[in-house]
């Protein structure tokens, strides 16, 4: 009994959370969900959801902790908008509450195809949800109740410019690390997390889509920041900025600061920057390319690369997907088979054991094996429809979640759960003797 009850003391308490999605990315912000007793193949008929919740407009991704589902998105009223954050019991898809904020937008927002919600994925931690609004207000949550602990208004406070903010906040050592490109100096800040007081900031530059991540390298630990005018690598302690490497990016296709770093060993890759990070200090220099042209620096504008065995698996923003050597930056295979888009194709990764899932743009779930040698298909699904309009096409832009061996999917208007479970082995039966 008393083992029972430790047991269901660490899951309330959420100190059991390797089955838990807290944050963009997953538990380690890096893709990977490593979750076993997981299904290698799909039904012929496809899957089929275990249960669908209306949602509203939005591409921020779902975050599971502790049996709970957390999720932005926004409702449209005209004239008035209604961002909210919902909490929803991930095993039954029922809604346990919802916060909601409200506010006027001008007369073009309501056009549908200019209409869209928040991007910023938001964050468990120690029982809050930590949420950033598609017009920059963050608010801090109690997880359990949804009632607000602390909020902060950004733009007012950091003379933010009149749009979106879609970065995914990210915590480390009691801090709230947030890439906003705020004034004055105050591209990046980071906050206490039980108050909301800020605590440092740095950088002069402007806020692209690209979420930060903190890496090991040089004998230390880097706080890696993707600005509209630069890579920069800070100290996640103080924002005192180790090194800086200018670049080049906008808000127009092929041209956009959107991926998320991802990191190998010694090499740290940014879209289609790489770098080699020095071994005793932390200081880096570019591999490749050998130009500091804009668009040669961006693979994709659009997905997060996947960084595995020295390879480099991606979609170029041309719709290609393509392998390339980690060490050189040089095609060895491409294939358009993995989206049919040519403009905007966008594949999200999620290794899992030996093969790999791919969420595609058009909500398709695959399951393949990619390798130096080609790409491999194992099987496909379609799991929701696309829904946000870009370039005469309809886009899923929202990366899933994976937990409990299930897959959570969201489009603009609802939000899916979808069993990934394989099925249970048998147990032996011992011979006669």
């Amino acid at each position: 009994m008393q083992k029972l009850s430790l047991l269901l003391l660490l899951l309330i308490t959420g100190r059991i959370v390797a089955a838990d999605w807290p944050q963009w990315r997953g538990p380690n912000r890096d893709g990977a969900w490593t979750e076993s007793g997981v299904l290698s193949s799909f039904p012929p008929a496809g899957l089929i959801p275990r249960w669908t919740a209306p949602v509203g407009y939005g591409y921020s991704s779902p975050i599971i902790t502790n049996g709970m589902l957390y999720l932005t998105d926004l409702v449209v009223e005209k004239p008035v908008l209604h961002e909210r954050t919902l909490c929803f019991n991930a095993r039954s898809g029922k809604r346990i509450w919802v916060t909601e904020h409200d506010f006027s937008a001008p007369d073009w927002f309501f056009v549908p195809a200019q209409t869209r919600g928040p991007g910023s994925t938001p964050l468990f931690h120690n029982g809050r949800v930590y949420g950033l609004s598609m017009f920059s207000t963050l608010k801090c949550l109690d997880a359990r109740t949804g009632s607000v602990l602390w909020k902060r208004d950004l733009v007012a406070e950091y003379e933010l410019p009149p749009s979106s903010l879609d970065a995914s906040p990210l915590v480390d050592n009691g801090l709230l690390i947030l890439s906003i490109g705020g004034k004055p100096a105050a591209g990046v800040v980071a906050l206490d997390l039980l108050t909301g007081r800020e605590v440092w900031r740095a950088l002069s530059e402007s806020a692209s889509w690209s979420s930060p991540v903190i890496v090991s390298a040089g004998g230390t630990r880097q706080l890696i920041v993707w600005m509209r005018q630069s890579v920069t690598s800070l100290n996640p302690t103080n924002g005192a900025v180790y090194w800086r490497e200018p670049t080049v990016s906008g808000g127009s296709p092929g041209f956009s600061a959107v991926s998320t770093p991802v990191v190998q060993g010694d090499r740290l890759l940014v879209s289609g920057l790489m770098f080699q990070l020095d071994r005793t200090r932390p200081a880096a220099r570019v591999l490749w390319p050998d130009t500091p042209s804009g668009t040669r620096r961006i693979l994709s504008d659009t997905s997060t690369p996947l960084f595995q065995n020295d390879f480099i698996y991606s979609p170029r923003s041309g719709g290609l997907f393509v392998c390339l050597e980690a060490g050189t930056g040089r095609e060895l295979w491409q294939t358009n088979t993995v989206t049919s888009l040519r403009q905007g194709a966008c594949v999200h990764f999620t290794p899992n054991g030996s093969s790999l899932f791919l969420f595609t743009d058009q909500g398709d779930l695959i399951r393949a094996r990619l390798t130096p040698a080609g790409y491999s298909e194992l099987g496909r699904s379609h799991l929701i429809d696309p829904t946000s309009p870009l370039f005469d096409n309809s886009f899923a832009w929202a990366a899933p979640a994976f937990a409990n061996r299930n897959i959570f999917v969201r489009n603009d208007r609802e939000l899916r759960c979808y069993s990934l479970a394989g099925k249970p082995e048998l147990p032996k039966r011992e011979g006669r003797r």
